[in-house]
């Protein structure tokens, strides 16, 4: 009896969705639930006359499998991989191949794919994005580990992925963690830019007071350009204009302002903040989502600290609908290079080796953060693979001075109308940080040699220097609080 080409455990809809995918193109695939009626109910369905063998025991599921096998999981994160895995490892022989299409650590995913290497298995890291549609239709794939095990899965991969113009939205992207690694990036400037586009939403909707139909109309033709074109500004156009069958509202005004998070965006900021790597931007859409989730809190604020809500906007309306489509323009470039230069700052602590115009490449189609200005990065890149930091690439310079004076005029008027605007203002901090040559530092220095001997350098000579400021006594230093 023939055996399956592919294997996919977990059967919730992204698993199903890939497996689907896969036989689409050809590939026959077996497939495993712990749950045996999720399996059946997806094999008198939606598997139907596919492809497709069902199995009920990870044995059977083993079995079925030509060699070398090719496993993917499609469950959560953390303790249930390790648990799989384990469950898998007695039962899989000498070249087999797990693959993690989960959203899991890429520090858990280099430690797995070596204690996996030590029994002669074989580990793939593969970040997927696309969410169920893309998951079917076509994602955006960011696989990581041994190169022979990439070799293996290519021929499948490279169909079922998100196809563009010069090619499918997958690569090797090198050793052990680095898809993952990609992936939570991914996912990191995805929080950056919905969180740019909600600021945008407020602005207009509180500080404008416009209509949903007309903010669908902006939204629509936001996205008709080729600066703001994206997936985020397509669906955020869609969901605009919908409208709630229960309460005959527009659905967006009925649903609460808290939103959730499951942990990358998390995992980016504390990686930036590990290697020392500034992404404001993505920071401030973390903290934004962290801050939503107050809502009592919020709401006792709202009446105790007079928080009467935004005020409206007296000025030329469309002028300003203008300038902040410029201003959401460069603040989204900040956030695709925070995360580019996280990318090149974790490639060289990791020795991942990534291509970053190739990381451009496969994020022009299936994921969530695709869209048109990912051809100028991807550009920019292939043009010069040193370049230090997007903001410096001829693609993008002047665009952004052109547009300096409109977004600094939008984070001023939403500071005035009392409207938040922790990522505008962010990001634009941080282009104005980027381009000085001198900042206040030297005072954050002096003041940490001040307290605690810290040391700091000077501009008029090299090496190491300290200052004694004060003649402390045993008593001043109590009644002042010195530090080491």
């Amino acid at each position: 009896m023939s055996k399956q080409q592919f294997g996919v455990i977990g059967l919730a809809v992204m698993g199903e969705n890939l497996a689907l995918n896969i036989e689409r193109h050809g590939f026959s695939v077996a497939v495993y639930n712990r749950t045996a009626q999720k399996t059946d109910a997806f094999m008198a369905e939606r598997a139907k006359g596919k492809n497709i063998k069902a199995t009920y025991t990870l044995s059977e599921f083993v079995a079925s499998l030509e060699q070398p096998r090719k496993i993917l999981l499609m469950i959560q994160a953390g303790k249930p991989v390790d648990i799989v895995i384990s469950e898998l490892k007695p039962l899989l022989e000498p070249g087999d191949i797990i693959i993690d299409g989960g959203n899991s650590h890429f520090k858990d995913t280099a430690r797995r794919e070596k204690e996996l290497a030590a029994i002669s298995l074989r580990f793939i890291g593969l970040g997927v994005s696309g969410g169920e549609y893309g998951a079917l239709m076509g994602p955006s794939l960011m696989p990581g580990g041994h190169p022979s095990a990439y070799q293996e899965v290519e021929p499948i991969v490279t169909k079922i992925a998100a196809q563009v113009e010069d090619g499918p939205c997958v690569t090797y992207l090198g050793p052990d963690g680095s898809g993952h690694y990609v992936k939570m990036v991914h996912n990191g400037i995805e929080y950056g830019n919905m969180q740019l586009i909600a600021e945008a939403y407020d602005l207009l909707k509180n500080g404008l007071e416009l209509h949903p139909e007309h903010l669908h109309q902006i939204f629509s033709e936001w996205n008709a350009t080729d600066e703001l074109n994206s997936y985020l500004m397509e669906i955020t156009a869609e969901i605009l204009e919908r409208v709630d069958t229960e309460s005959g509202s527009f659905l967006i005004d009925v649903i609460q302002d808290d939103a959730e998070q499951k942990g990358t965006g998390r995992w980016t900021v504390m990686e930036a903040l590990e290697l020392g790597v500034p992404i404001p931007t993505i920071a401030a859409a973390v903290t934004a989502r962290v801050l939503s989730s107050f809502k009592e809190e919020r709401q006792i604020a709202a009446e105790t600290l007079n928080g009467s809500g935004p005020r409206r906007y007296e000025g030329d309306s469309q002028a300003l609908i203008n300038k902040l489509r410029d201003a959401l323009y460069c603040a989204q470039i900040c956030s695709y290079a925070e995360g580019m230069e996280l990318l090149d700052g974790g490639s060289k602590a990791y020795n991942f080796g990534l291509n970053l115009s190739e990381v451009a490449r496969i994020w022009k189609g299936g994921c969530i953060i695709r869209a048109k200005c990912l051809n100028d990065i991807q550009a920019a890149f292939r043009q010069n693979p040193g370049l230090m930091n997007l903001l410096l690439a001829p693609q993008f310079k002047q665009k952004l001075l052109d547009r300096l004076s409109a977004w600094r005029e939008v984070v001023a008027v939403m500071m005035e109308l009392d409207i938040p605007a922790p990522a505008f203002a962010a990001s634009l901090t941080y282009f104005n940080s980027y381009r000085r040559a001198r900042l206040p530092q030297n005072l954050t220095q002096a003041q940490r040699d001040y307290f605690g001997a810290h040391t700091y350098h000077r501009i008029d000579k090299s090496g190491v220097f300290h200052t004694e400021w004060a003649a402390l006594t045993e008593e001043t230093s109590l009644q002042t609080g010195t530090t080491d």
